[in-house]
This record gives C-alpha cells, structure tokens and sequence, in this order.
C-alpha cells in the first residue's frame, strides 16, 4: 500500500482506518459527504458522495486499496436496499479501473444460524429485511470483478462509536451512574467488537493479497454479557458497577407495531435473547493480529468519552 488509500465514510470505523493508515505513515485521502474526517499531515479530505460515479471515478485515481466505510442514511432495510448498493457497485467499479483491492466492514446480520458460534465458513443465506440487504452486497461482492474482503465484526465499541448498543446507550451512562437498560437480556453471552481492532484487520487485509476475494472475522475477544461488558467500563471509569435493566422483547415488539424504528430494532432482537458469538480465531491466525484485552479496549474508551464530556 504505497500509494493513496482511499477510505469512504468517516463514522468510527473509517474515521479510526484513516488514522491508523496516516500513523503508519501511509498517504489517506477521506471521502465524506461534508468533507470531515482526521485532521492529519497525510489525510486528504474531500468532498464526494457515493452515490455520484464520476466523482467516485476522480477520487479513487492513483488508490492501491479502497475502505468503504460508508452506511445508510437511517437504520432500515428499505433505506438500506435504496442506497447502499448502488454506492456499493460505484466503487467496485472505480476501484477496478484504479486496480484497488477494496475491503468492506461487515456485520454477523447475513448468518443464517446465528443459534451456533459463528465462524467464517458458516452459512451466510439469511433472507428478508436488514438481513438480506447484507448478503446481497456479500453475494454482489463476489461476483465483481474487484478484489474484494469484507471483514465481519458484531456490535462495536470503542472510541467514536455512539449509536450502538455499547455507545451512547450504555458508556455515558456507565459514567454518571445511571440505571442502564438493555435490549433482549442483560445475561446472555454476546460477541462485542473494539472498532480499533477491526481498523487493524481491514488494513492488514487490504496488504496480504493471499485473503483478497474471502470473508473474514475481525478480532474479536471472548463473548461477554452485556451487564459484563457495562462493569468493564464502570471497572475502567472507576465507578461503581451500574445497575442494569431489560427492555423485555414482548415490550419492544408491542412498541414495534405503532413505530418503525423500533420495529427496525425488533427484526435484530435474536440477537440479544439468545447466545450470540463470533469466532475469529481463523483470522486472528491468518493475519497476525490478536483482539485487544477488555480492560484495555474499556480504559480506551472511558478515555475518550470523557474527553468528549470535557470539550462539551
């Protein structure tokens, strides 16, 4: 990668790829909407849209390897069946005449039996909703022409990350001492992925040509309760263990039938009921690469909550 890496998408997971690229000393230019993105001598940002394929075209001139880190608009399968395909197909297309490998962050939503831990040859047929909308960009991937990885995290945490179960929902009120309440249950085990670790992958991926064209699972530490991973950060933050609520499945599904987007919340509660884990261990060995040990990933990101919380 001695070239431009081009990154789409500036949200925790393509905004943490830059940084990481330019600290490694590689030449980044970031693709955003609004133009944001690191501020850093070798981050290029710039304006482009996805959607836009002669912009796309321009942008991705020069590029050895391209992060598409961008996500819909709102959380919604028709969102999502709208907007990120043709997006999608922009830079496969771009990337090709640029002779860039192109290397996608991807969700556990395509596995079709979630029930067992899930490994990067499990079957990925899961159909309808959110659901489908991903293995149709996996099965769009494979047949391209680019080289393709998408490589597969399960819910993130992690500096930047706010909307998500272990974001905005749970850190800040780790850190005030509120009563946090959970999706499914607090008690069952889920796989949790540090978004600096999937960063990590994404890039050693897009320089081992040997795993171009395959699926891989980002690093991922042992499974934990969502009421676990809530005390790592009070353990981190110095605070006392929070108390921890559910939000009960009948409640959100009665919820669901008057407003879409709990009902767009609905459709992923499988995975907070159940047992729910990755196994990245295949990857982990392929690439080198361990996941961050809880309490560091936790201490990490209780950092920079508060540093948020102070420039407020």
């Amino acid at each position: 990668m001695s070239s431009i890496n081009v990154v789409t998408g500036a949200g925790p997971v393509g905004w943490t790829v830059a940084e990481q690229l330019a600290h490694q000393g590689h030449r980044v230019r970031v693709l955003t909407r609004s133009g944001s993105g690191p501020d850093h001598p070798l981050v290029e940002k710039i304006k482009a849209d996805a959607s836009d394929p002669a912009r796309i075209e321009t942008a991705l001139e020069g590029a050895s390897a391209v992060f598409h880190c961008i996500h819909g608009g709102k959380y919604s399968a028709e969102a999502w069946r709208r907007d990120l395909p043709p997006a999608e197909q922009n830079v496969l297309e771009a990337a090709h005449r640029a002779g860039a490998v192109v290397v996608f962050p991807e969700s556990l939503y395509s596995y079709s039996e979630p029930g067992r831990i899930m490994t990067e040859d499990g079957p990925r047929t899961a159909t309808g909703g959110k659901r489908g909308v991903r293995c149709g960009l996996l099965a769009a991937r494979a047949g391209s022409g680019t080289p393709t990885v998408s490589v597969v995290a399960s819910d993130f945490f992690g500096p930047r990350v706010r909307m998500a179960h272990a974001g905005e929902r749970m850190v800040p009120r780790v850190l005030e001492g509120k009563t946090l309440r959970v999706l499914g249950s607090a008690d069952v085990p889920h796989s949790f992925t540090y978004v600096p670790d999937l960063a990590a992958a994404m890039i050693a991926a897009a320089g081992k040509p040997e795993v171009w064209n395959m699926v891989l699972h980002a690093p991922t530490g042992p499974a934990v309760t969502q009421r676990q991973l809530a005390e790592a950060f009070a353990q981190a933050a110095g605070t006392p263990a929070p108390k921890v609520a559910s939000l009960p499945g009948w409640l959100l599904r009665a919820a669901g039938a008057v407003s879409p987007d709990t009902r767009e919340l609905v459709e992923m509660l499988y995975q907070f009921e159940k047992p729910f884990v990755m196994d990245s261990s295949r990857t982990e060995a392929l690439l080198g690469i361990k996941p961050t040990p809880l309490a560091e990933a936790a201490a990490a990101t209780v950092q920079w909550r508060r540093g948020v919380r102070k420039a407020a």
